[in-house]
């Protein structure tokens, strides 16, 4: 899920449950201009980081410990990165959307639509 600055739902990808969520960012950045992303140490990747390079966006992602030449991040933007998780947060308080009741995926991100648009409604 992508968030704009206010902790709002922007985009959403339905990724399969065994794999990263690092190889949905790519599809869920297309056809935006992020000024930065944020994202936690799992998402520190090469791959990424170049590809958030090519497209103009600065990576405030904390390097991982086993990474020999640590990456510098900007710590004070880097503490808005909980607007995602509070985000997460308030559409968990849509039964539906944390339960997942759907079979189809189709149908789960269409409610996760209405979820997220009653979210900007507010």
């Amino acid at each position: 899920m992508a968030c704009d600055t206010l902790g709002r739902p922007v985009r959403f990808l339905i990724a399969p449950g065994q794999s990263h969520d690092i190889l949905a960012v790519p599809a869920l950045l297309e056809g935006h201009r992020p000024g930065a992303v944020l994202a936690d140490r799992a998402y520190d990747a090469n791959s990424l980081r170049a590809h958030l390079a090519r497209i103009g966006a600065e990576a405030v992602i904390p390097s991982t410990r086993s990474r020999k030449t640590p990456i510098p991040h900007d710590p004070r933007i880097y503490k808005l990165r909980n607007r995602v998780e509070r985000c997460f947060n308030k559409l968990k308080h849509f039964r539906r959307f944390a339960t997942r009741f759907d079979r189809l995926a189709s149908h789960y991100l269409a409610f996760v639509h209405i979820a997220a648009s009653m979210l900007w409604m507010r």
